[in-house]
C-alpha cells in the first residue's frame, strides 16, 4: 500500500515576490497555488503504519499449502469461517522402514524396520478401519440424532461436522501413491494439527508391523479455499491480494449463509 502512487498533494495559496526585470529588486507580489509540504511523502511518513491481519488456521513450519489471512474486515469472516468447522484437506507423504522421535523424516531416527511385506491393499484396509472409527466420533461429537430427518438433510448437504470443540477427527482417508518404501495420502479432517497427521502416519507404520516416518505435510483445502486461490510469494502485492479478496468474495458469502445462517 506504501508502495502504491499516493493522492496528489494539497494545494494552497502563496503570496511570492516578482522580482524585476533589470534584478533591481522586487516589484510586487502574486498569487501562486503551491503543493504543501506536509503533503509531501518525505515529510509524512508512510500513510500506513498499521494494518489489522489476522491468521486463520495455523501450519506450523514444516508444513506447507493454502494459508489463510483476513484484512480489515477480514478479520470477522475468519471468526465466522472458523465457527463453521469447515472441513480441510491434505496431502501427506510418508517412508516406511524408520521411526524417529517426531514422526518427521527430519527427526531424530530411533528405529529402523524392513517393510518389503507391505502392499498397498494392506495399507488401504488400514486406512478403511481408521476412516470408519474416525466416522462413529464424527457421529458422536456432531450432537445429531441419526433416526431424525434433520440428520438426514444435513447429510445429503454434506454438513454433518461437529460444531464445536471436538478432537481431531478424519472425515475421508485414502492412498494416492504406493511406490515402497514410499507412499502418498490424501486427508479430508477437521479441528487437526499438523503433528496430529504426522503421528497418523507413525501408526499406520505400526500397524502394519513396520514403521513409518512423515515426509512432507501440504494443505491443498482450507474450507472455501483451494490451492487455486492461493497467492505465491512473487504475487504479494496490492493488486494481487486485491484481486484474490474480490474472487472470494461470492464463496465466503454463500458457505457463511449456508452453513451459519
Amino acid at each position: 500500500l506504501n508502495a502504491a502512487p499516493g493522492p496528489a498533494p494539497r494545494q494552497h495559496v502563496r503570496f511570492l515576490p516578482v522580482p524585476a526585470e533589470d534584478g533591481s529588486g522586487v516589484t510586487g507580489l502574486v498569487a501562486t497555488r503551491v503543493p504543501m509540504l506536509a503533503d509531501h511523502r518525505l515529510v509524512r511518513g508512510p500513510r500506513f503504519r498499521r494494518l489489522k491481519i489476522g491468521a486463520g488456521h495455523r501450519l506450523d513450519t514444516k508444513a506447507s499449502g493454502v494459508f489463510v489471512l483476513g484484512i480489515g474486515h477480514g478479520n470477522k469472516l475468519l471468526t465466522d469461517l472458523y465457527n463453521c468447522h469447515l472441513t480441510k484437506v491434505y496431502t501427506v507423504g510418508g517412508m516406511f522402514g524408520k521411526a524417529t522421535d517426531d514422526f518427521s523424516d527430519t527427526g531424530k531416527l530411533v528405529e529402523k524396520t524392513t517393510f518389503d511385506h507391505i502392499t498397498r491393499e494392506k495399507l488401504e484396509r488400514i486406512l478403511a478401519v481408521i476412516q470408519g472409527t474416525n466416522h462413529k466420533a464424527l457421529l458422536m461429537h456432531s450432537n445429531i440424532d441419526m433416526k431424525t430427518q434433520e440428520a438426514y438433510e444435513l447429510a445429503v448437504k454434506g454438513l454433518i461436522r461437529p460444531m464445536g470443540k471436538s478432537p481431531p477427527i478424519i472425515t475421508a482417508i485414502r492412498c494416492l501413491q504406493f511406490t515402497l518404501p514410499e507412499f502418498q495420502l490424501e486427508i479430508h479432517c477437521l479441528h487437526e494439527t499438523q503433528q496430529y497427521l504426522r503421528k497418523i502416519v507413525h501408526e499406520i507404520g505400526l500397524e502394519l508391523k513396520s514403521s513409518a516416518v512423515c515426509t512432507q505435510v501440504r494443505r491443498i483445502r482450507d474450507g472455501v479455499f483451494t490451492v487455486n486461490d492461493a497467492l505465491l510469494r512473487t504475487q504479494w502485492n496490492l493488486q494481487s491480494i486485491q484481486k484474490a479478496i474480490w474472487d472470494c468474495q461470492l464463496k465466503v458469502k454463500t458457505e457463511l449463509e449456508k452453513t451459519l445462517g
